[in-house]
């Protein structure tokens, strides 16, 4: 059986859901990740008022959709974050209050841990998201930075995500980092180094995005093999390194996304670098039967063009698992000798 091709909503969040969801069906998709953002998903609202989580199914439904998983990235960022003026804008009101940066973070940890509960009522087992990092603004070590600092860094997202893991297993939900710069885990080493941070919790996981990982230079295809018990989620998204003109590289020159400056880009899922294929032999080879959730962002694409041939370009990719080894037929006493 294929595995259901969803769509993130978080770069859609301006289009109500009663809209985005026929228009999410048009353009090919079996369902919805959705972002606690706009009206796709509110955390508060899923917890406190009688019918609203089937309310959100049922619109759902109408449109022959269904949902696996629910991202919170913005208000995980801002748990061990560094809090500025930039985290007021993607914050809700009330995880923001009056913007002290403590304040912040421990709100959004209360906030964290109740959207594994609000998870657990809208009948989905995945909360995506990140975590935001302490000590992401030491990533080049000058002034020279020690061990012990990075240490204390992954000691902070340790001891911040402790009682919000807790909440996620009283749930029976599974936190799915989203591996990215920025964050506590942005390659294979830091994914390692923060599942010692949370002493392995059975409920951290990743969501698995290969696009954050290509023009690092990383192993996304040994990052799937290095944990396999641990990929929750699936993002599809595509990226091409080793263009522009030379005068912007791998840290981005300050430049916006579309810059033709730009030494790597997110382009639409089939228009970039990255090695689907490869992917998808390492999914079987891992057991993993989750969603393909296209996170979709090409700042020179027309958005519902590049959906629509992302969810039709990741079904051509997909591909069932074989039932056995394809030369088994050979073994079998009601066969001859057979050639090769």
């Amino acid at each position: 059986m294929a595995r259901p091709v969803t769509l993130f909503t978080g770069q859609w969040v301006d289009l109500p859901l009663a809209e985005l969801a026929p228009l999410a069906r048009r353009m090919g998709y079996d369902g919805l990740e959705l972002a606690c953002g706009g009206d796709h998903f509110n955390v508060q609202r899923a917890l406190k008022e009688p019918g609203y989580v089937q309310q959100q199914r049922e619109l759902l439904q109408q449109h022959g959709l269904q949902c696996w998983a629910i991202g919170n990235h913005l208000v995980g960022q801002a748990v061990c974050d560094l809090i500025d003026q930039r985290h007021q804008k993607i914050l809700p009101a009330h995880v923001w209050g009056d913007g002290e940066p403590e304040g912040v973070r421990q709100r959004a940890a209360l906030e964290m841990a109740d959207t594994a509960r609000a998870a657990k009522a809208f009948g989905v087992k995945t909360v995506t998201g990140f975590t935001g990092s302490s000590i992401w603004h030491a990533i080049y070590a000058f002034p020279p930075t020690t061990q012990a600092f990075w240490d204390a860094g992954y000691e902070d997202f340790g001891r911040r995500f402790a009682p919000i893991l807790q909440a996620f297993d009283e749930c029976d939900v599974n936190f799915a980092l989203e591996v990215h710069p920025t964050e506590i885990a942005f390659d294979i080493a830091t994914a390692e180094r923060a599942l010692q941070a949370v002493n392995q919790h059975r409920r951290f996981g990743f969501n698995f995005d290969p696009s954050h990982f290509g023009y690092q230079g990383v192993d996304y295809v040994r990052f799937l093999r290095t944990f396999p018990d641990r990929i929750h989620n699936v993002h599809m998204k595509d990226v091409w390194w080793g263009k522009g003109d030379g005068t912007v590289g791998t840290f981005g020159g300050h430049t916006s996304f579309g810059d033709a400056r730009r030494t790597w880009d997110f382009r639409s899922v089939g228009r970039g670098m990255i090695d689907f294929e490869s992917i998808f032999v390492a999914l079987n080879d891992i057991g993993y039967r989750g969603p393909l959730s296209i996170e979709w962002e090409d700042s020179r694409m027309d958005r519902v063009h590049g959906a629509t041939e992302s969810a039709a370009f990741t079904r051509r990719m997909d591909f069932p698992p074989a039932g056995g080894a394809f030369d088994d037929v050979f073994g079998r006493p009601d066969q001859g000798q057979g050639t090769r």
